[in-house]
């Protein structure tokens, strides 16, 4: 779930110049993955991913608080490997993807936590509801790509929500109403316009 994703705040952990400049990214969707689990009736916990998202990212390495992230993702395309659990999802007992065709996050703050760590809390809308979470994130690389010479980051970044808290209450307990999401995040930087 939105979750996204990004996912900006350990780029800020890094040792950089005090002239730094804010960069922008947007999510690289090859090599990025938004995926949930939750538990199914405590035999096991079922995972799931979304393939259809966009997102960016406004990295400030010298002032973190500064950093921003952004997510949109649609949710008609949720993937739990068998037709029949996606179409259940989709309708109205889990996301009412008809109605409600994307969810969002929007951070709102980055603290740092530690060397390549920070918690990322943003507002996270899921059928039309607002709620805070939290994403703790680390940082995994920032450079040069080795194939393409483009700048990148990467993150990696896990958070829990009670999917209750956005109406989303059907089958609990026996579907679990606790959701891990878990995203694996690369983000090329957006070349700046030229004057």
């Amino acid at each position: 779930m939105k979750f996204i994703l990004p996912l900006v705040a350990a780029g800020l952990l890094m040792s950089v110049p005090a002239h730094a400049e804010v960069k922008q990214y947007t999510l690289e969707k090859p090599h990025t993955q938004i995926f949930f689990s939750v538990s199914h009736m405590g035999f096991s916990h079922s995972t799931g991913t979304f393939h259809d998202f966009d997102g960016t990212i406004s990295l400030d390495q010298a002032e973190p608080a500064n950093s921003s992230v952004d997510v949109t993702i649609k949710t008609a395309s949720i993937d739990m490997g068998t037709k029949a659990w996606d179409d259940h999802l989709k309708n109205p007992d889990f996301f009412n993807a008809e109605k409600f065709p994307e969810m969002t996050f929007k951070s709102t703050g980055v603290k740092v936590t530690g060397e390549n760590t920070a918690d990322i809390t943003g507002d996270l809308t899921i059928l039309g509801v607002t709620k805070p979470v939290v994403l703790q994130t680390k940082l995994n690389k920032v450079g040069a790509h080795p194939m393409s010479g483009k700048d990148h980051a990467g993150f990696s970044a896990r958070g829990l929500i009670k999917r209750s808290d956005f109406g989303m209450n059907f089958g609990v307990p026996n579907v679990g109403d606790d959701v891990m999401i878990t995203i694996e995040v690369e983000a090329e930087a957006i070349a700046a316009a030229k004057e």
